[in-house]
């Protein structure tokens, strides 16, 4: 099949009326693309933090203090900054401080272990990192093993007003372990004034392909890799974002639950509204009950989540007579959004006044976040939707470049602007994912299965690595999930592979239960296993249910089937 076969950038056109297949992307760096948006909209609210409300011209202003602070201490244009702090300002103005001098941010986890925090400053050889209060203990433990000049310390306090400050006290701060007066750290304001007597140059001039991020992948699935991103996959992913909403306006609401550590918080929930005149409501930890409050009171435009975001929100009662009208977008990635949890959340939506469903997208880290989503207007039950502007897909038969053709299942590759530029020290890892076609395009190979329909529709399947093969059949676990998803009793599912002596590897199903359950578990395994074998393939039958009150989950939500697997591997040795 030809690559204009695999063209799909026209059905946005021919499907949404209007979004362009090519868009003329910004030339510069992230901090110079936020800057003028400042021009433009100076009195508009880039954020909200816990009641505290920041203008564009003071967020500016906040990000040139920083840059002048970092260039006093002597970071210089291409070293590496870490930034290990959950969604708060002083994360998002050193953010674009470090880009502005011309540094490249390294984006890590605050609830990650100690040892996977020395990987990544390691890693990426940092010299500088901010992190909170509440995390020193974990860089004191290690900080012998990293090449740190400067640990610099903050507090959510830091970013609140006077009054505020005396409430997280008494909530949260108090509870926190005070850092020794002796500790080799820098605290955020005095950083800051001491950044104000340093009169140096701070605003490197960057090109859009120079390397300004890092974030990491695979902590949960395999080895953890840093990604290197340039200017340009961040800023080529705002203006995606953004032709292919076109109701979006200067001036609306993206309630940012998505962590700033992550490609989808960073890319689609802060740079992509930043960069266009949007209001990010920052929010440093998810909680359900919190994120309801949130919803009510200051009524976004925009959500952006994970499925178990959406499944946690079905089950707050507080929400039952909340007004959504007030939505224009509501978005799903990060892991796959079964066909029942998106019925059910879907009704949910309508049953409040929303006049929108939920809008599914796929991406990976390699591409900073999404690269595909449904269209406003049209969906497709199962499809993940269609790829961005200037965004290639085509699915390929696993581990070659031979397409296969419409309809048929293979490895989902992808091209475009927000295609990453490597794995940093990871050579072997860089070319085995990232290949150069014979059509001249360099293509992400991303180890997911999927599918492409005639209309170019793409519909993921599954991690290509999480396939169960039991008696020689492939098995894939998600759809046994959306299966055992769709059932009333069930509440959510994980499905994985355990080690059998004859078949090698069989079928194991984690349920969660409704909490409305009635019925004894073992009346429940014999419900479940009886409507499996209804819809199941013999040889993909679960060979045992076990019921969980949780599934264990990822530091960003995803349910951790790794875990699962490990737990059972142990059990089986």
């Amino acid at each position: 099949m030809s690559n204009e076969n695999m063209n799909v950038k026209t059905p946005w056109i021919s499907h949404l009326g209007g979004v362009p297949a090519h868009l003329e992307y910004f030339q510069g760096s992230m901090y110079d693309k936020v800057a003028s948006i400042s021009e433009n909209y100076p009195d508009y609210i880039a954020y909200d933090f816990m009641g505290s409300k920041t203008r564009y011209k003071d967020f500016i202003r906040k990000v040139d203090e920083c840059a002048r602070a970092l260039a006093a201490i002597g970071v210089k244009e291409g070293e590496s900054v870490t930034i290990c702090m959950p969604n708060a300002p002083q994360a998002v103005i050193m953010f674009y401080a470090v880009n502005k001098i011309g540094a490249i941010a390294n984006m890590v986890h605050p609830l990650s272990g100690e040892k996977e925090i020395e990987f990544c400053l390691k890693e990426s050889a940092s010299v500088v990192c901010l992190t909170l209060d509440q995390f020193y203990g974990k860089f004191e433990n290690i900080r012998n093993n990293i090449p740190l000049r400067s640990l610099i310390l903050t507090s959510i306090k830091d970013a609140l007003s006077p009054i505020k400050k005396k409430g997280y006290y008494l909530a949260e701060g108090r509870k926190i372990k005070k850092v020794p007066a002796n500790a080799e750290i820098v605290w955020w304001e005095k950083f800051l004034r001491d950044g104000a007597r340093y009169h140096g140059p701070f605003h490197a001039v960057r090109k859009s392909e120079d390397p300004a991020v890092i974030l990491y992948s695979g902590g949960t699935t395999g080895t953890m890799k840093g990604i290197l991103l340039s200017n340009m996959n961040f800023n080529a992913l705002s203006q995606q974002i953004i032709a292919t909403n076109p109701m979006f306006k200067p001036g609306d609401k993206m309630l940012a639950v998505m962590p700033i550590f992550h490609g989808f918080g960073l890319g689609v929930c802060i740079h992509s509204m930043l960069a266009s005149g949007g209001r990010c409501l920052l929010i440093p930890r998810f909680n359900p009950e919190s994120y309801a409050k949130l919803l009510k009171k200051h009524k976004p435009n925009f959500i952006a989540g994970v499925p178990t975001l959406y499944e946690a929100l079905l089950r707050i009662k507080s929400l039952d007579r909340v007004d959504l009208s007030c939505l224009k977008g509501v978005f799903s990635g990060g892991d796959s959004l079964s066909i029942e949890l998106k019925k059910r959340f879907d009704a949910f939506l309508a049953s409040h006044n929303a006049s929108i469903p939920v809008r599914e997208g796929y991406g990976t880290t390699e591409c900073v976040t999404a690269s595909c989503l449904t269209p406003s207007h049209m969906a497709k039950e199962g499809s993940i939707g269609l790829p961005f502007p200037d965004t290639f897909y085509k699915i390929v038969k696993p581990g070659t470049e031979e397409e296969v053709p419409y309809g048929e299942e293979g490895e989902i590759c992808l091209a475009g602007p927000t295609v990453m530029m490597e794995y940093i020290n990871n050579p072997e890892e860089t070319a085995n994912t990232l290949r150069r076609h014979k059509d001249g395009l360099t293509w992400v190979h991303t180890g997911d299965l999927g599918m492409m329909d005639d209309e170019g529709f793409i519909y993921f399947r599954q991690r290509i690595k999480r396939m169960i093969v039991t008696s020689g059949y492939n098995v894939y676990p998600s759809r046994i999930e959306n299966i055992l998803d769709a059932h009333e009793l069930v509440h959510m599912s994980c499905v994985i592979g355990v080690p059998d002596p004859y078949k090698i590897q069989k079928v194991a199903a984690f349920v969660v239960l409704k909490p409305d359950v009635k019925v004894s578990e073992d009346e429940a395994r014999k419900i479940l296993l009886e409507y499996c074998s209804k819809h199941v393939a013999k040889y993909a039958m679960p060979a045992y249910i076990e019921f969980r009150d949780m599934l264990p989950k990822t530091l960003v939500g995803k349910v951790a089937y790794r875990v699962l697997e490990e737990e059972q591997a142990k059990k089986f040795a």
